[in-house]
Order: C-alpha cells, then structure tokens, then sequence
C-alpha cells in the first residue's frame, strides 16, 4: 500500500515507519517538527534501509494538505500528527482544541475531496476517562469521558469520525486506543525524545538515569493497588507499530468506524516498572514519593481481545523488554536526537 504518515517523524510514528517498511509498504511523512526532529526520519532510513518520502507541512494548512493529496494517490492514512500532553493541554487548550481537532478536520475533508477514505486514527486510552475498577479490563463499549482538554479532543474526533462513517459509507475508519507505549527500537538508533521536561514516566526514568534529570517522583503510593502505586498497560512501541501494520491489512474491510484498544492486557504498576528499569541498567534510581497527581486513576489497563480477533495482533515484548530498550536508547543518545 502506499500510505501517508501524518506526523511520521514522532515518537510512535518513526517506529511505525519502521514496521510498515518491513511489511512492502510504501511511505510518505507529512511532519511540521513541532515536537520531533528530521533526524528520526534518518534513522528510519539507517533501520529500513529505505528512506520515507518526506513533505514538511501543518495538517491545518488546507491549501499545503490540498497538494499533498493530489500529488499522488494514497491507499491509506495514518494519522499521528497532534499535541499529546495532558498536563499541557491543560495549560494550552485553545492550542489543543486548534491542532488537533481543526487539524483534524481539515485533513478528513481533503481526503474526502480526493476520494481517500481509508483512516487509522491515534486514538488514546484517554476516551475512558476515570474507569470505574468494575469495568477493567477495559473493553471498547466501556463508557466514554475526558478529563482534560487532550482526552476531549481524541473524544470529540472519535465522534465526530462515527458520525462521518455513519453517513458515508465509504469511509473505513479505525480508531486505535493506545493505552501507554513505552520503549524503543531495539537496536538504540530511535526512541522516545521529548521536548523539555518529559511529561510521561518512561522518558522521565530514562533521562534520571542518564543524568539529564535528578531524581524521579513517584506521584502516590497509597492508592488501593497490591503495592500502592498506580497501575498501567505498558505496551512496547514496537509492538504498537505492528499494531498499526496489521490496521493496515484490515482497514479496507472493515466497514464504517471500528475502536480498537491496543495494550497488553496486563496491569503493571509504577513501582514494578521502576524496578524492572533498575534490573535493565543495574543499580537504583534515585527518587522520591510525592502527592497524588489530581486526575490519575488507580488502575487502567485493556481487554485486547479485539486486536486479536480484528487485526489479528497482540503484543509479543515483555516489561524487561521494554525496559532494556528505553535504557539502550537513551544510554546510546543521552540528549536525544540533538546532538551534545
């Protein structure tokens, strides 16, 4: 399939890049670099040995998401392109609402205009909410609700896609829930490379070992889990990739809008991940206990039988795994994709 990568050059992106390479696919990036660099798409070249066609550009620029439509014909788009941070979405939520849901929107209506109707959308764990502990794992006919203005926007774009597929048949739209991608390619060449202070734990931990930051908070150990901590669905990056290989091979028979959790299935706590990490690099992390953080839930993590059932796929990398790669990426780049 030739397939276009919106925000192709970040985190999940590059790696996806990667795996679609690997399975005969063809790429093009379209990446403004607001929050990723070229260099990403270099090392997608070093790894695949081919390199993704790139067109620099904005998903709300109409006229520059116009040309690229009709510049070639597409199979496929695979859409990342948007802000992801909860705590920034908080503080930026006009840039929010802006990028990600106008974003959005335009690029669903040049894809219309250009016939295009195949979509695999980078969805998030996020649409649940709160979950009440009785509905985990959590299933995709879970209720629904956003706490922050990230979480609204994957909701209102779910919907609003729904509602598209709802009354054009034609489009084929998979809504892929990712639950908490950690990780990194396992030869160290790419992984996760946020800009200033990172905002998820995995990066965090990373960069407290390499020495970019002094120690790691721990945000509760009170919370009614076996060891305190809160307890997430930690999926290896790779193995999200491949997730979004195998939407690839189904989305154009699957009719309408279908949502698709991609997770692990199993719940690991943040003290487990921690210790798992120390294992990986041999030696304690430095790092303290602090307050709850307003908003996170005890427990979360996913029911993937519809990945498996759907896509054929489930996650193959275990926590060790996901540990020993985040460290060998981040030991092997310890500032990232910028150079010291």
């Amino acid at each position: 399939m030739n397939v276009l990568v919106t925000g192709g050059a970040g985190y999940i992106g590059s790696h996806t890049c990667v795996a679609a390479f690997a399975a005969g696919h063809e790429i093009t990036v379209y990446d403004n670099f607001s929050n990723s660099s070229p260099e990403a798409l270099e090392r997608v070249a070093r790894i695949a040995g081919k390199r993704p066609r790139l067109v620099e550009g904005d998903i709300g620029d109409r006229a520059a998401v116009h040309a690229l439509l009709a510049s070639e014909k597409f199979d496929a788009v695979i859409h990342f392109a948007g802000f992801k941070a909860v705590g920034e979405s908080v503080s930026k939520p006009w840039e929010y609402y802006n990028n990600n849901v106008s974003g959005t929107l335009v690029l669903l209506d040049e894809m219309r205009r250009a016939g295009l109707r195949n979509m695999i959308f980078s969805s998030s764990a996020t649409v649940y909410g709160n979950p009440d502990p009785k509905n985990l794992p959590l299933r995709e006919d879970a209720p629904l609700s956003a706490l922050n203005p990230y979480g609204q926007t994957k909701l209102w774009l779910e919907e609003i896609m729904r509602a598209m597929a709802a009354a054009d048949p034609a489009w084929h739209i998979l809504l892929l829930r990712y639950f908490n991608p950690v990780g990194a390619h396992e030869s160290g060449l790419m992984g996760e490379d946020p800009a200033g202070i990172p905002n998820n734990l995995m990066p965090y931990i990373t960069q407290v070992a390499v020495g970019r930051l002094p120690m790691l908070t721990i945000f509760g150990d009170d919370y009614p889990t076996p060891d305190g901590t809160c307890i997430r669905d930690y999926i290896h990056v790779c193995d999200l990739a491949e997730g979004h290989v195998a939407a690839l091979d189904k989305v154009a028979s699957l009719p309408g809008c279908t949502a698709v959790n991609l997770g692990s299935g199993n719940g690991i706590s943040v003290a487990q991940l921690v210790a798992s990490f120390e294992k990986a690099i041999g030696r304690p992390l430095p790092r303290k206990v602090g307050p709850r953080r307003p908003g996170d839930a005890a427990a979360c993590w996913a029911d993937p039988s519809r990945a498996l059932e759907l896509l054929g796929w489930k996650t193959r990398r275990d926590c060790d795994a996901m540990c020993r790669d985040a460290w060998r990426w981040q030991s092997m780049n310890p500032n990232g994709y910028r150079k010291a």
